[in-house]
């Protein structure tokens, strides 16, 4: 390659990265700053506590108790209606993004079968919601004008939003459905729920690497790791800009979808919290 096609790659490239990470910086610095304002407005469940009644039931009923009484997201784990798959979830992340491998309070859980986490990834990869969703990435990926070989105007943002459906799709059978199942990995997120706000960040960010086996031990979490990795070499080499065909790009797209799926940890173990304050307001 000349020298010059060479630096204007390499100057190409970083930019491009560049902004990936500052949309990156930036949704993760939104959303820490709206968890914590939650996490920190917890002083009214002292309160909650003193208007329960003299300690007739146990610790462990009263948990049970909870998610009944003020999380409707939460209800009927492992009874779901519509064809839902048992040992998931029908709660929806702000009310509208499906999060059924989400499971509140619930540790002590079958593993689901291998049939199980390809119905649940299915019903979640293709719920109406998603399509709004990748519409609104493809609309952040044409502000930026990210991969200009898609181009601009209504054709450059068909083709953005295809990819972006396209990679989601893709990573997600691959993170949720094909290694869990070929591994034996359980794809379920289970929400700790207690710790004050840095112990539980922490834990939402560590599933990203440690993740629990179908036998309930805590493994490497390489359905994560591997299963992105794999998605973003497909993606890359295949319906994405052939200018944009090269390892550097296969490694933004890789580290893009591990920075979105380690925020999204974090919003779903915090999520709890936010919902019984919207349903107080």
């Amino acid at each position: 390659m000349p020298r010059g096609r060479a630096v204007t790659w390499i100057k190409g490239h970083i930019l491009q990265t560049r902004r990936t990470c500052r949309s990156i910086a930036l949704i993760l610095a939104t959303a820490a700053s709206a968890v914590s304002c939650i996490a920190q407005g917890k002083p009214d469940a002292p309160a909650a506590k003193q208007s329960d009644p003299p300690s007739t039931q146990s610790s462990s009923t009263e948990k049970t108790q909870a998610p009944d009484k003020s999380d409707k997201g939460n209800d009927a784990q492992g009874k779901e209606p519509d064809g839902a798959t048992s040992g998931t979830s029908k709660d929806r992340l702000f009310f509208t993004l499906p999060n059924f491998l989400t499971l509140e309070n619930a540790n002590q859980v079958p593993p689901l079968t291998a049939g199980q986490k390809y119905k649940v990834v299915a019903r979640s990869s293709f719920d109406y919601a998603q399509y709004a969703w990748y519409g609104f990435l493809a609309g952040i990926s044409q502000a930026e004008n990210s991969e200009p070989g898609y181009g601009q105007g209504a054709a450059g943002y068909g083709k953005r939003y295809g990819a972006a459906l396209a990679d989601g799709t893709i990573e997600n059978f691959l993170t949720s459905a094909v290694l869990p199942s070929l591994l034996r990995q359980d794809p379920r997120f289970f929400q700790s729920g207690h710790g004050g706000f840095w112990h539980r960040t922490g834990y939402a960010m560590s599933r990203v690497f440690v993740t629990r086996g179908d036998s309930g031990n805590s493994q490497a979490n390489y359905s994560e790791i591997f299963g992105s990795a794999i998605s973003a070499g497909i993606s890359t080499y295949s319906y994405h800009p052939r200018g944009d065909r090269n390892v550097g790009n296969a490694a933004s797209v890789w580290g893009t979808q591990v920075g979105y799926d380690t925020l999204t940890y974090v919003v779903k173990e915090f999520w709890p919290d936010i919902r019984r304050k919207l349903r107080k307001k």
